[in-house]
């Protein structure tokens, strides 16, 4: 919903638009940035990375099943199938996994890996605050959804009385399994680094702070 004088309104179709493509391009650029310097992804996108590294899959790919994982957890949680809202999601996903695929190789063509120690743990958390901002408004504008974030917010307005915090805690603690899971079978972990602790302990905070910074006239639509 967006704030006007009159009270609160219904973004109109080319808002709508407007906002969920610059949110899927800011979190698809986030999450490259992360992906390319290795210095640590949010919880999923790391999780993500340690499977198409230990199996040799593209990330895209897994990004895409992730996603489909995802749906069926929301379903679970909502206990009912809201087909419009798994069309809205398969919809994300689909534009998701390869676009953070092409800006991951776009940033690795720039160089980004090859960069100090000190600016690709700035840049890493510069991806960070993207994904965290990206999410901040999509979960507002609250039309389409990736469905991992979708979880956060049924976890936080449902279980959890809106407290973005615990709600991601609750959605990261997923993938962390994964990952323990992968590093004790395979003996390596990548993407998994300061800015995985950083995405841990403060993205909830980050897209409660995104709230009210961010286009704070675009409010939540329950």
């Amino acid at each position: 919903m967006l704030e006007t004088q009159n009270g609160l309104r219904k973004p109109t179709i080319y808002e709508s638009f407007f906002y969920f493509t610059l949110s899927l391009l800011i979190n698809a650029i986030g999450n490259g940035l992360t992906v390319a310097t290795n210095m640590g992804s949010s919880m999923w996108t790391a999780s993500a990375a340690n499977i198409a590294y230990d199996f040799n899959f593209s990330i895209s790919w897994v990004l895409i099943i992730y996603g489909g994982s995802q749906i069926f957890i929301n379903i679970l949680l909502t206990r009912k199938i809201d087909l419009p809202r798994i069309v809205g999601n398969i919809i994300f996903i689909s534009f998701f996994g390869p676009f953070v695929g092409i800006f991951k190789q776009l940033f690795l063509d720039l160089g980004f890996a090859s960069l100090s120690l000190p600016a690709k743990i700035c840049f890493d958390i510069i991806g960070i605050c993207f994904v965290a901002i990206a999410i901040s408004i999509y979960q507002r504008l609250n039309l389409i959804l990736h469905p991992g974030d979708e979880m956060t917010n049924i976890l936080r307005f449902q279980y959890f009385k809106g407290n973005a915090n615990l709600a991601q805690w609750t959605n990261f603690s997923i993938p962390v399994i994964v990952i323990i899971c992968l590093s004790l079978i395979f003996k390596q972990i990548v993407a998994v680094n300061v800015g995985t602790a950083v995405a841990l302990f403060f993205q909830g905070a980050l897209i409660n702070y995104a709230d009210q910074l961010i286009f704070p006239k675009l409010k939540h639509r329950l």
